[in-house]
């Protein structure tokens, strides 16, 4: 049965839940969760999207958001792949210059570059 169409009208408070594919690691410094901060803010300041909420589990976030001018969907996307193509881009230069930790990184790049999933509650 197909998932109903979430509600996102200006003011609508959103429960959002962020998680790598098969439950892996999207945060695994605080190198990973400044990064992600960091986005959040400016995505959130160029949105004028407010956020009252949020927690960074290794392996999933909480964000607790109002829409404002523009849809949550739109702030998301521009959060998650922002972050997701850094953190590749990151482990892909590391590729590179340490090839004794390719492994570890083509294990972190598969578990963040997957970040798809995001469940609303209202």
């Amino acid at each position: 049965m197909p998932r109903k169409a979430r509600i996102d009208a200006p003011g609508a408070l959103h429960h959002i839940i962020i998680r790598g594919i098969e439950r892996r690691k999207i945060f695994l410094d605080d190198f990973d969760r400044d990064n992600f901060l960091k986005r959040l803010g400016h995505v959130l300041s160029e949105t004028a999207t407010p956020c009252f909420a949020w927690a960074l589990i290794p392996n999933h976030a909480h964000l607790l958001l109002r829409t404002g001018t523009t849809a949550i969907a739109t702030v998301m996307r521009r959060l998650l792949t922002g972050y997701s193509i850094s953190i590749t881009l990151f482990f892909n230069q590391l590729d590179d210059l340490d090839a004794g930790k390719i492994s570890r990184q083509r294990q972190r790049k598969n578990s963040v570059f997957s970040i798809h999933q995001i469940d609303g509650l209202f």
